[in-house]
Parts: C-alpha cells; sequence; structure tokens
C-alpha cells in the first residue's frame, strides 16, 4: 500500500527514485501529472535495474536529494520496511533516510508500486466515494440446517456474518420437523446473531421465537392463523407466486390482528416468469408504498448458470429503487458460494449510486472479478527500451496485446505458448541458469500471464492477478527470494 501522496502546492519540489527499467514510464507519468498540475521535481536513478530490489539500507548509500526538495518519493515495494527498525538506537528506517535528506520524516513517502500509477497517485484520480452507507438488510440462509450439527451452523452463521450478512436465517427441513430447533436458534442468539426461522410448520416456528427468533418465513392463507399468537415479525407471502390477491388478503388478515409484517410477492426463476415477477414487486410496492418490503433473490443466482456477481447487483438496484429494504440469499450452487459478500459490496454501490444520482461506475472495483476495471499496457517503445536496458540475468515478463513478452539480458522472446517459449528459450546459451526452482518460477509466472491474456486482465510480474473481493495477495518477498536463483553460475 502506498503512502498519502503529496499536497502539490506551488512550493512543492518532488525527487523521485527509481531503479533503470521503470525510469521511462515514470517520466511519462510525471509528464502526464504536470500537464493535469505542475510542479518542480527531479528524478534519480539508482544504479540497480528493478527498483522492487531496493532496501532502506542499500537506499542509503546511494541516495542524492537536491538541496530545496520538500518531499522524497520512494518506489510503493520500500512501504513495508520503512517503519522498521534500522539501527542500535531503534530508529526507523524512514527516520534514517529522512536525516539524510534532510527532510521531516513525514516527506519521505512511497508511491504506488507500479509507477504506472503515479498520477492516479498524485491526484489524477477521483475520490474514492464514501461507500460505507447501505439501506438493505441482508438476509443469510443456512439452508436444511437441522441436518448439521449446532457447532456447525453457529460457525457458519459467523463467518456469514463477517461477509456482511446482518441476520441469519434458520433454513428448516421441509420433509421432517426438527424436534431441537429450539436448541438450534437459542445457540445462534447466544453468538449474537439476529435470528429468521424459514418454516412453515407452526410448532418449529412457535418454537423457534421462544429461543429468539424475530422474524417468521413465511406466512400466507396456510399458516397466518398461528400467527397471531407468534408475536413476532412475519414475511407474507401469496399463496402461488401469480395471485396478488391471496396476497392482499394476507396482508389485510396481518393488519387486522397487529401482526408486524413485511411483503415478499415471490421471484420467480428464469424460464417461470422472472420479468413477470419483477413487475409484481413494483405492483407490490405501488399498491403498498408504506409497507416494508423483502425479495429473496435465491431463486435467480442458484438457479442460473451464471457467476452470481452481476445477477446480485443487478437485483440489489432494483430492490435499492423500490424500497425494498431485506433480500434473502444463499450461497449453496458453486457458482454462488459468495453471494452474502457480493450483496454487501452491491448494497453499499446501489445506496450511493441512486442517492447521488450518478452511474454505478468507477466506485469500486470489488465484483469487477473476471476481468479487470482498466488495462495498462507498456507503450512499444517502453518494452523495446526494457528490453535494450537489460543487463542481468533476471527474467521479465510482459503480457499485453494478445502477446507474451519475456526479457532478459540479450533475450528477447515473443509468442502467444508459454511452452513454445520455454523451449526457445532452453535452445539458448543464456539460459544456462534455468535450474529446476527457477523454472517452476518462469513456468507459474506465464500461466499467470497466460490466464490475464486470455480473460483480458493486467498482468504485472510477482503480483497477484485482481479478482475484485476475492483477490489473494501474493507473498512478495519471495522476489528478492527467487532474484537468487536467477543468477548465472
Amino acid at each position: 500500500m502506498s503512502s498519502a501522496a503529496p499536497n502539490l502546492s506551488s512550493d512543492a519540489r518532488l525527487h523521485f527514485v527509481t531503479g533503470k527499467l521503470a525510469e521511462v514510464s515514470l517520466r511519462s507519468q510525471i509528464s502526464i501529472a504536470i500537464e493535469r498540475e505542475p510542479f518542480a521535481f527531479t528524478v534519480q536513478v539508482l544504479p540497480i535495474t528493478v527498483a522492487a530490489l531496493i532496501t532502506p539500507k542499500w537506499l542509503l548509500r546511494h541516495l542524492q536529494v537536491p538541496d530545496g526538495t520538500t518531499h522524497l518519493i520512494l518506489p510503493g515495494f520500500c512501504e513495508a520496511s520503512l517503519d522498521d527498525s534500522g539501527d542500535a538506537e531503534g530508529r526507523t528506517w524512514r527516520t534514517l533516510i529522512a536525516d539524510a535528506a534532510e527532510l521531516p520524516a513525514e516527506s519521505v513517502l512511497c508511491g504506488p508500486k507500479d509507477c504506472r500509477d503515479l498520477d492516479a497517485w498524485l491526484g489524477g484520480k477521483i475520490v474514492q466515494p464514501d461507500l460505507s452507507r447501505h439501506s438493505i438488510e441482508i438476509i443469510a440462509e443456512i439452508n436444511h440446517a437441522p441436518r448439521m450439527k449446532i457447532d456447525d451452523v453457529v460457525a457458519i452463521a459467523g463467518a456469514l456474518r463477517g461477509e456482511g450478512a446482518d441476520r441469519i436465517d434458520v433454513g428448516c427441513d421441509p420433509s421432517r420437523r426438527c424436534e431441537t430447533i429450539g436448541d438450534y436458534v437459542s445457540a445462534l442468539v447466544a453468538a449474537g446473531h439476529k435470528i429468521s426461522i424459514d418454516t412453515f410448520d407452526a410448532w418449529e416456528a412457535a418454537t423457534a421465537i421462544e429461543a429468539g427468533a424475530s422474524l417468521v418465513l413465511s406466512v400466507n392463507s396456510s399458516n397466518r392463523d398461528q400467527a397471531i399468537d407468534w408475536g413476532c415479525e412475519v414475511v407474507a407471502i401469496p399463496d402461488t407466486p401469480d395471485d396478488l390477491d391471496s396476497l392482499d388478503a394476507t396482508i389485510a388478515f396481518l393488519s387486522r390482528h397487529s401482526v408486524p409484517f413485511r411483503l415478499d410477492p415471490i421471484l420467480e426463476p428464469i424460464g417461470f416468469g422472472f420479468g413477470e415477477s419483477l413487475l409484481r414487486y413494483a405492483e407490490v410496492r405501488r399498491r403498498y408504498p408504506e409497507h416494508a418490503m423483502m425479495m429473496g433473490i435465491g431463486n435467480l443466482t442458484e438457479l442460473t448458470d451464471v457467476d452470481s456477481a452481476g445477477l446480485n447487483f443487478v437485483l440489489l438496484a432494483f430492490c435499492q429503487e423500490f424500497s425494498i429494504n431485506s433480500v434473502l440469499t444463499t450461497q449453496v450452487i458453486n457458482w454462488a458460494r459468495s453471494s452474502v459478500k457480493e450483496c454487501d459490496l452491491a448494497r453499499r454501490l446501489v445506496h450511493y449510486s441512486i442517492t447521488q444520482g450518478v452511474p454505478p461506475k468507477r466506485l469500486s472495483d470489488q465484483l469487477v472479478m473476471l476481468r479487470d476495471p482498466k488495462l495498462r499496457p507498456h507503450a512499444s517503445e517502453v518494452i523495446e527500451s526494457i528490453a535494450s536496458g537489460i543487463r542481468d540475468n533476471n527474467y521479465r515478463i510482459i503480457a499485453q496485446d494478445d502477446t507474451l513478452h519475456l526479457l532478459s539480458a540479450g533475450v528477447h522472446l515473443q509468442g502467444t505458448d508459454p511452452f513454445a517459449i520455454m523451449e526457445e528459450l532452453l535452445s539458448l546459451p543464456e539460459s544456462d541458469n534455468v535450474d529446476p526452482s527457477h523454472a517452476f518460477y518462469l513456468g507459474y509466472e506465464m500461466a499467470k500471464a497466460s490466464i490475464a491474456l486470455q480473460l483480458g486482465k493486467q498482468y504485472d510480474q510477482d503480483q497477484a492477478l485482481r479478482w475484485g473481493h476475492m483477490t489473494v495477495e501474493e507473498d512478495l518477498h519471495r522476489i528478492a527470494r527467487t532474484s537468487r536463483h536467477r543468477k548465472r553460475s
């Protein structure tokens, strides 16, 4: 993570530090930033090829900061170690570097890890919106909970809450009554969860309510009489999805008996009246503008052969527009396994979009999972500059424009097939440093690069591919470790 960017006031003078290979891209980004907001700068290209390998101790031996500098901008990879202890007196590397540069410690900053992000870091990117607010409750169902052990159900509930669930729905087994349903609910309530019970069995509902459940899914003409005695909120549904008259009757009944309720006209799967069911939600909102509503979205996400993120987002947007302030979701099928997290991210995006009157674009990239929001290709002359400027035997991989590039001193191989590139590499005398560990490293990185080309993703060597909220960062200390394996014997 990079430091906060400096304020580019009229007297700001920035001194950028980089390695040899990044100089062209760095200067290109600085020129873009200056066109937007002029500032004074200097660039020091250190005697090292890859800026990611700069350590604070090594930097101190080579740093030369011009007089008048107000901010020292280091490569983003330095951030991880700047605040570590650097000497016997316990002073940090940041302090030691600041003293050497004759600057305050707060003026020693780390830019982005990729210099192509420099202009954005310096203010070229729109300020990120406040996505902390939302107005839709997420009810996460644990399907067939009584078939599991109570401890397992509590553990699943904890994970769902961590992903954004506000309420845990205990899905009962319609084929048989659970005589211990109260124990399940009591354990979940003791763990701090708000609970709904998903059953048409009046005994199960009453027992769950006595144990602490505060919402029953669902009631219609078949069980609404029992709801009078439950003393908690219920979800009112039609007797059949296309019968809004039966929903009207249940609403009238519950209102007469002062039973609190929210309405769910039932979302139908594609192929069974999906579009018509959406229209019914709009109609119920028109008829009952004052009543709370809920949408059970699993009928779409679980019954559609498509990754769930986009479906969840569109459904949450519909709910936000029609003031449907709770959704019931589940994540049983594998392609919907992160639905709760997706709903949590989506509800924040749609709340901001609709309340602020802006499209939900460039607000967050957490739901852009298959591809990337934007590619950052190198200009062809930059690739050529990198290729001609390499003097060591480390290998660099670039993937863009449907082509893989493998670069090293005297080597520039390119193509679309990693196997063909490796075969060509191994035929060269320059490949005598490719030992088993290095071959594994190259295979791993080229596999990532090939995936990036196939899907239209950004590939950056030694960095994780970005999968939105599912991204798993890679262990960056392997850069230094693998570099030792790249030296020619």
